[in-house]
């Protein structure tokens, strides 16, 4: 007697396929960066991280506040202060460049994965 092997007849009938979007581009088409599901325009994280690296500007007035204060002088205010209003603009300037730097890499993984996968541009 010989060994009866059950066929996997579901699976072997009907299988299951993922179909990605960009399987029905037409060669030469270049998505809409808005319309495509793996733009990084439709990710929170990646807009987050252009209002904390728009913020950076915040920082820099502060940062140049201070330094010009140090150098001029403003009024009857210390020179401590002055020192204080630099550090903390520097502070402010780089902490929320990094956090944006590192929100943009998160928003952008998808975009990634899909130039990976392609090998497509857009």
């Amino acid at each position: 007697m010989g060994s009866h092997a059950v066929a996997d007849i579901r699976n072997e009938s009907f299988p299951e396929y993922q179909a990605r979007i960009e399987d029905t581009y037409i060669d030469g088409y270049d998505p809409v960066s808005l319309g495509a599901p793996h733009s990084s325009l439709n990710r929170v994280p990646t807009w987050v991280a252009m209002g904390l690296i728009l913020s950076t500007l915040f920082g820099i007035g502060l940062a140049v506040w201070g330094a010009g204060a140090m150098a001029y002088g403003f009024g009857s205010q210390t020179h401590d202060l002055a020192q204080r209003l630099l550090i903390l603009g520097i502070a402010e300037a780089v902490i929320t460049a990094v956090v944006g730097a590192i929100l943009i890499v998160i928003g952008r993984k998808d975009y990634k994965a899909y130039r990976k996968r392609t090998g497509r541009v857009n």
